[in-house]
């Protein structure tokens, strides 16, 4: 049996004996709340668990290293989004001890992408559009370092208001417990 089809004879059953009943909520998140995290999947119940999160809670957008690479990009569009179409007030960047960002060394996955089959000629053509791949597939040396510059990149986005709230945390995915690195009640002072 293939992935896919032992996912889709679960949801069959889920559907049919209507276990999502208890999840049912709004799309507008109760504790007006968007949370940019990891996509690292030790956080995917254990976030939500340690933050005394249910369904409905937050918006929870993930990302390798809760990383905001761009302003203009898809992370910030749906940030935007949040605040002023979902009723979100405070933004929350988490990220994690142990992640994969971590010294994330573009060469090695760029020779991974190679080995694959992607052509060495199309990396070439992407760097020479403009897009220095590089940089793209770069991550942080130190967790704090990419929370603080996302949380700084969100900040100070021309879109958003400046009395919004911006939090930076990072977790502990063997244990749950986050530290506090960037009070974005004290940058509001």
């Amino acid at each position: 049996m293939t992935l896919v089809s032992e996912i889709l004879d679960y949801n069959h059953t889920f559907v049919e004996t209507k276990k999502y009943e208890e999840y049912l909520t709004t799309k507008f998140p109760d504790k007006k709340m968007v949370i940019l995290t990891c996509m690292d999947a030790r956080l995917v119940e254990l976030l939500p668990k340690a933050m005394n999160l249910r369904n409905g809670d937050a918006k929870i957008i993930k990302n390798a290293g809760a990383l905001v690479t761009h302003p203009f990009g898809s992370v910030m569009r749906s940030i935007v989004v949040a605040v002023y179409e979902l009723d979100a007030d405070e933004v929350f960047v988490i990220g994690h001890k142990e992640c994969g960002m971590t010294g994330l060394n573009s060469k090695s996955v760029l020779e991974k992408a190679i080995a694959s089959g992607v052509s060495p000629d199309v990396i070439d053509t992407i760097n020479n559009s403009g897009i220095n791949l590089s940089r793209w597939l770069s991550g942080f040396e130190q967790v704090s370092d990419g929370v603080k510059e996302s949380v700084n990149i969100i900040r100070n986005h021309p879109l958003l208001p400046k009395k919004l709230p911006i939090h930076g945390l990072i977790m502990d995915p063997g244990t749950g417990r986050l530290d506090l690195i960037v009070d974005g009640y004290e940058s509001k002072k």
